[in-house]
């Protein structure tokens, strides 16, 4: 997998890949992230991809880093009741 471009932005890290005839973006916050796979064939090339990314994207994407991380902190402070049963 290697980088192509990296969309720099005040919040996310924002990166996009090429691998296995598919490209990949990466969006990352602390140390949560979300991927977006899309086939090589269904876009004209990497200028569309990263027309993609666009603030409504971000804005959903915070909104799944939020859920993410309050459903993460949940399970790690559950884990030693869950271990006991």
């Amino acid at each position: 997998m290697r980088v192509i471009s990296e969309i720099a932005h005040e919040r996310y890290k924002i990166q996009i890949f090429n691998y296995n005839a598919k490209y990949i973006i990466k969006v990352e916050l602390g140390q949560f992230e979300q991927l977006f796979k899309i086939s090589e064939t269904e876009v004209s090339g990497l200028n569309e991809i990263e027309a993609m990314v666009t603030e409504e994207l971000l804005a959903n994407c915070l909104t799944r880093f939020i859920s993410m991380r309050s459903d993460f902190e949940s399970a790690f402070q559950n884990r030693n009741v869950n271990s006991l049963k």
